[in-house]
């Protein structure tokens, strides 16, 4: 039996940073369908310098950043959150390859869209930028802080920013601002746009790019 999207934790994750400076910030909250159950967030040492347009982007002082440990602290962490549930993000391509620069694989782990089977990778994603897809005339934007805006958001999200968020990292391009506003999109999503308590077989198959790779997904309700 497929398991549905608020009976176990979903981690939504979201990195700053880049292939030349590695992760210099992560945030992620961890939700129980609608409930938020832990987040955490920290900056991290960056692997060289981070270049001028990344910091007017980010606003991560790389001074003070060289004072953290490397986000290779963090395997325990994220290790044990693919154990758990399934990961989530915005557009997660990048948070997967990112978290693969630094940790190729996690621990052996559930798939979650098949339960009963093991695997040793970081997906299958939750992608909130893939569900909204076909919500919206074409060409609409799907930009995290757009689709906010556009399903009305952003008064929750910011409330939340002020319980969870270090006060000097409440906007855009802060990880644990954008991974709270990813998460309320999964949620919004889940309870507002479906018919029904989605699976998480069917969150995972609508949040793939293409027809065919939703369809692949689906099918493996037959082995």
């Amino acid at each position: 039996m497929s398991i549905l999207w608020d009976e176990i934790p979903i981690h939504v994750i979201d990195f700053e940073g880049s292939p030349q400076c590695g992760i210099v910030e992560y945030g992620v909250v961890s939700l129980r369908g609608a409930k938020i159950e832990r987040f955490h967030t920290r900056l991290c040492r960056p692997k060289a310098a981070i270049p001028r347009n990344e910091q007017a982007l980010h606003r991560i002082d790389g001074e003070i950043a060289k004072r953290e440990d490397p986000f290779l602290a963090e395997w325990d962490l994220f290790a044990g959150l693919r154990e758990t549930g399934p990961l989530a993000a915005h557009f997660a391509s990048a948070e997967n390859s990112m978290l693969k620069s630094a940790f190729p694989y996690p621990r052996l782990s559930p798939d979650w869209v098949k339960p009963s089977q093991k695997i040793a990778l970081w997906g299958p994603w939750l992608d909130t930028g893939g569900l909204y897809r076909d919500f919206g005339d074409d060409g609409t934007s799907l930009k995290l802080e757009d689709l906010v805006l556009r399903h009305e958001l952003q008064d929750d999200l910011d409330a939340l920013a002020e319980k969870c968020c270090p006060s000097d990292r409440c906007v855009y391009h802060c990880a644990l601002y954008d991974a709270l506003a990813s998460a309320l999109l999964l949620i919004n999503y889940s309870q507002e746009l479906c018919d029904d308590r989605p699976t998480l077989r069917q969150l995972v198959a609508r949040s793939q790019g293409s027809a065919e790779k939703r369809q692949e997904v689906e099918q493996q309700r037959l082995f």
